[in-house]
């Protein structure tokens, strides 16, 4: 399995800060069944900004860790990018890391809101030939108060990551309902642990999907894994009808 979201590199952001963590939190992914993830540390974060060349030192490190551990991962190098006016520029430039160097780039809105100018850089993004995800959209607050904010960035060609870890239950009832109602509507296209270590905030790869399995939604687990797996191939993902109607009545509950 493919986790396209997750803090592995140590000593750069707010994941990992040893060796040893990251090696721990490898261990901890070996053992979730993970066999390919995407390093997605932070940039243009107000706290944390990791370059481009500190990323790829970082993954040649761990590649050789987890050879001499024999871990059977691949690691991909990727960004995830706090939404800001310069993304464009700094992708065309390789100031930044794509996915797994594919189309795709994950990109990070501010927690509390949704700002007006995220559909023009949707749309400067897609006419440059990039395919913006939208990290975790189920704990953004402005999300939470209205799903339907989703709607204009997905019809202009954004896509959607949820979380192993909202859907597990581990940010609480709230955001794991929410989770699923996106899941539900067809709001979500890919899946990630934005795991940033064992404890605190672990894989929980296995939990996410679990909870999937108990809701029965058995296609879109294999939707989702089936589109990780085609972020590190470069492929295209294919776009799903919103269900707005479905939103419409399951928000009015909230």
């Amino acid at each position: 399995m493919v986790d396209m979201h997750a803090h592995i590199l140590y000593g750069v952001d707010d994941g990992p800060k040893t060796e040893e963590e990251s090696l721990k939190m490898l261990e901890q992914a070996k053992n979730e069944g993970i066999t390919e993830i995407i390093s997605t540390s932070h940039a243009m974060h107000p706290r944390h900004h990791v370059s481009y060349m500190s990323v790829d030192t970082g993954i040649l490190h761990l590649r050789k860790l987890l050879v001499q551990n024999d871990l059977q991962i691949k690691l991909h190098t990727g960004h995830e990018v706090r939404l800001n006016d310069q993304v464009n520029t700094l992708f065309h430039h390789e100031k930044l890391h794509t996915l797994a160097n594919s189309q795709f780039v994950l990109l990070e809105l501010p927690s509390s809101t949704v700002p007006l100018y995220t559909k023009d850089i949707i749309i400067a993004l897609k006419t440059a030939g990039y395919t913006p995800i939208i990290a975790h959209p189920e704990r953004n607050l402005g999300i939470a108060q209205n799903p339907l904010k989703l709607v204009p960035l997905i019809q202009q060609g954004a896509l959607t990551q949820v979380t192993a870890g909202s859907l597990s239950g581990h940010f609480g009832k709230s955001v794991q309902q929410l989770a699923l109602n996106l899941v539900q509507a067809n709001y979500v296209h890919t899946y990630g642990s934005d795991a940033h270590d064992v404890k605190t905030r672990p894989f929980l790869f296995k939990a996410g999907l679990h909870y999937l399995e108990k809701q029965k939604e058995f296609s879109a687990i294999d939707r989702l894994l089936e589109n990780n797996v085609r972020i590190v191939r470069n492929r295209p993902i294919p776009q799903l009808e919103l269900d707005e109607i479905c939103v419409k009545k399951w928000w009015k509950i909230f």
